[in-house]
């Protein structure tokens, strides 16, 4: 099994899978909406708007697990994001990044070590994981990394379309 397999599900509900983003550098961002880091949603924004179109995506999956900071239900989430951030990035529904409920892409994912060599947990919201465009893992940033911050750059542009 591959990232590629892993069932998901958009935050209305709908079926998806990583599969829809072969060929894409995917940065996966677990989001909330009532957290101090939450204005990092206006730069993961400006990457999607900056390198959408030269094959990468910011990908965002809420997750309420930490101090319950993404309590609101799909279309709570929705309407904050674009009325607030002007999301146009793609949304997956509310998500366990860690504990015995974790969602199996965050199994694949916590296994990747951050620039320290740390793996395992999610620490915080807004984790970042780029996924390249053959679909592995290739980088992990942690929540007080910034995404704008010159060594996410330098990992999206070097996954990056010519």
């Amino acid at each position: 099994m591959t990232l590629y397999d892993i069932p998901l599900r958009t935050l209305s509900g709908e079926p998806t899978t990583l599969d829809s983003y072969k060929g894409t550098a995917v940065l996966v961002v677990n989001v909330a909406s009532k957290c101090g880091l939450t204005p990092q949603y206006a730069a993961l924004e400006r990457l999607q708007q900056q390198y959408g179109d030269r094959g990468f995506t910011v990908l965002g999956v809420p997750c309420n697990q930490f101090h319950g900071q993404e309590p609101g239900s799909a279309e709570d989430i929705q309407t904050f994001c674009s009325a607030t951030y002007g999301v146009t990035f793609p949304l997956l529904e509310k998500t366990d990044v860690n504990g015995e409920n974790r969602h199996p892409l965050y199994g694949e994912l916590t296994k990747i070590a951050d620039a320290e060599g740390e793996a395992g947990d999610i620490k915080w919201n807004f984790e970042k994981f780029l996924i390249s465009p053959q679909g592995e893992p290739v980088a992990r940033f942690r929540p007080l990394v910034d995404p704008e911050a010159a060594e996410v750059v330098e990992a999206i542009e070097g996954q990056l379309q010519a």
